[in-house]
């Protein structure tokens, strides 16, 4: 999972990251609201942990921010000092997914964080798979396939199809593609063009309806079920 950390308390971001990476995990930090914020608009993240007490704006205005501002669904869990009924109330009010009062168990908070990111359709409990309709993506050993039969791509057409799957069904801009692949160093030709052309014909030759859209003036996005465009 990728994880942003909205936390000032430096003890637990270095917990946190001391039980998640060895277990693959890849973890950004902020230490305050509007840092939070900033790095929730650059990125994009399986899930996020928000303390409530924050510097700048608290984890309540951070959440209302990250639905409403920005317009993201990545799953929010709580993970606050704070316990009492409202509190929790505000929490879920706010767009939070989850809550779990400090005190924590690393563990739990773990399968709490598995869980949301299983319920918005992104990671398999494994943690490495991406699932989309009958597409699956194992990330660990980079084996894809749809509805069985195995996709054979390149490395670049692995970190597209990686991008379009976590988003889907939503569309990803042509230029968060390319910054996906190549980061600033991006090719002065049409290269995503070819790319594109190479996953589809890939993913979507032989089966019945095209799961790989192209939305035109803006970028592509992947579809689960057969439609007009």
């Amino acid at each position: 999972m990728r994880i942003l950390i909205v936390e000032d308390n430096a003890d637990i971001v270095a917990n946190l990251f001391a039980y998640f990476e060895p277990r693959g995990h890849v973890l950004d930090c902020a230490a305050n609201g509007y840092g939070g914020l900033a790095l929730a608009a650059e990125n994009d993240y399986d899930v996020m942990v928000f303390d409530l007490a924050l510097p700048g704006i608290d984890g309540l205005e951070l959440c209302r921010r990250l639905r409403s501002d920005l317009r993201k669904s990545t799953p929010v869990l709580m993970l606050t000092a704070r316990d009492t009924l409202e509190d929790k109330v505000a929490g879920f009010d706010s767009g939070a997914d989850d809550y779990v009062v400090k005190p924590f168990s690393l563990v739990e908070v773990e399968a709490r964080l598995k869980a949301l990111v299983r319920r918005a359709g992104g990671l398999s409990a494994g943690g490495n798979t991406l699932k989309f309709g009958d597409v699956t993506f194992d990330m660990a050993t980079y084996q894809a396939e749809r509805a069985g039969v195995p996709m054979h791509l390149t490395k670049t057409g692995f970190k597209l199809l990686a991008c379009l799957m976590r988003e889907a069904p939503k569309v990803v801009p042509r230029e968060r593609l390319e910054q996906e692949v190549w980061g600033d160093d991006k090719p002065d030709s049409d290269a995503l063009r070819t790319h594109i052309h190479a996953l589809r014909q890939a993913l979507d030759k032989s089966h019945p309806f095209a799961m790989l859209r192209t939305v035109q003036g803006i970028g592509y996005r992947l579809v689960d079920h057969d439609e007009v465009g």
